[in-house]
């Protein structure tokens, strides 16, 4: 997300040829929806797919996002805006409540693990633009015409992310067992 967020704008002024006024109303609804969106990704796990399943959702939607950036006709430009904004919308408000749930209230623990995700967050948030940057400026046909390698990269992240949060369900589906605090979803896994 933070990798893609730094190339937006340039791309839209400097590969699209956006006026400055277009690409920032573009930018501002896009950023807009985004920090909008999550409220109704929270009451879409609360009611109907849990966390687990909307974290997922939105991962799956972000990433295949990302890689629609990595194509030039504007459609799939548009459509990758649309699927981040819905990807972000599940994932975002429901991450954060599952690390919350991990532990049983009043644990101590709970801070730090908390430190830890945004920790995680700040990290990426640091070092995204910085790898999407470079890719952008290195690794197009042209100097600082490499978007799509910049866009791409975000993509790739977004799989790892995936791929590691599906690898670690079974530890996440006991430590939600042991605090108590478990969905349906987890209830389910659980008992298999």
């Amino acid at each position: 997300y933070y990798g893609m967020r730094a190339l937006l704008v340039l791309y839209l002024l400097n590969y699209l040829q956006f006026q400055p006024e277009d690409s920032s109303a573009v930018y501002k609804w896009y950023t807009s929806l985004v920090y909008l969106t999550p409220l109704l990704g929270g009451f879409i796990a609360d009611r109907f797919l849990g966390l687990r399943a909307s974290i997922i959702t939105g991962s799956v939607l972000m990433a295949i996002g990302h890689f629609l950036m990595a194509f030039e006709p504007l459609p799939f430009f548009y459509a990758a805006l649309a699927l981040l904004i819905a990807g972000n919308g599940f994932f975002k408000p429901n991450i954060s409540t599952l690390v919350g749930k991990l532990y049983r209230p009043g644990d101590p623990r709970r801070d730090g693990a908390f430190t830890i995700f945004y920790m995680g967050i700040n990290i990426g948030a640091f070092l995204a633009p910085v790898v999407c940057g470079w890719l952008r400026q290195n690794a197009g046909p042209q100097p600082g015409m490499g978007f799509h390698y910049g866009f791409a990269a975000a993509g790739v992240g977004m799989v790892i992310g995936l791929v590691v949060f599906l690898f670690g369900q079974r530890q996440v589906l006991r430590d939600l067992v042991a605090a108590g605090r478990q969905d349906g979803a987890a209830r389910r896994g659980a008992r298999a």
